[in-house]
């Protein structure tokens, strides 16, 4: 299995629903930009508007750090606009909701279900190289947390600004920072440095 972190964004067009509109969404219209794509199973489901109302509740957040956010299922954008219409939750999405009707998208992206036709739970972020940068992907029984997608939108745009800096476990905004040097060898990771040098 080949891992999707940093390989390139799939190229797409599909249509969208947003903001009372049918719209139509590429690859090429997110080239520079950061962008977060949440995949789910379906509209009119259990656990999607859960999470779509949560993410929603952190869009603005977002988009003041430029990232766009991007809901994707094999829905049309009719049914998008359907299911926006009937239910409180997804009334509150201010973010495209692609309709990725063909599951091209799902697939570049490696969370199609061939046999049921929909998408596992897969988060994925994007920077403006369209490189890979983040891949979370779950059992559609798992509900996601939006406030654990933000820490590591920040971790990966720090990181991205900050050439030989990485962010350490649980870091969140304002925190330090570790420079992995000679100095930190055997302080932080001793067993990690005696299993590479009995490989070596």
């Amino acid at each position: 299995m080949e891992s999707i972190i940093n390989a390139q964004m799939p190229e797409f067009k599909v249509q969208a629903y947003h903001n009372n509109e049918f719209i139509t969404v590429s690859s090429e219209d997110l080239k520079g930009k950061w962008a977060v794509f949440f995949f789910y199973p379906a509209d009119f489901t259990f656990i999607c508007p859960t999470e779509l109302e949560d993410l929603a509740s952190k869009y603005e957040e977002l988009k003041k750090m430029g990232v766009e956010v991007f809901s994707v299922s094999t829905d049309s954008h009719f049914v998008h606009k359907a299911w926006h219409d009937a239910s409180e939750r997804i009334r509150k999405i201010n973010y495209p909701m692609l309709a990725d009707t063909k599951g091209d998208l799902s697939r570049g992206f490696g969370v199609y279900i061939e046999e049921e036709g929909m998408a596992y739970r897969g988060t994925f972020l994007v920077d403006p190289e369209g490189k890979i940068k983040l891949a979370e992907i779950q059992d559609n029984s798992i509900g996601r947390n939006a406030d654990e997608l933000v820490r590591k939108v920040k971790a990966a745009q720090f990181v991205a600004a900050h050439p030989g800096e990485v962010c350490p476990a649980k870091w969140n905004e304002g925190q330090e920072t570790l420079k992995p040097s000679i100095d930190l060898v055997g302080k932080l990771a001793p067993v990690w440095v005696r299993h590479r040098l009995l490989k070596s």
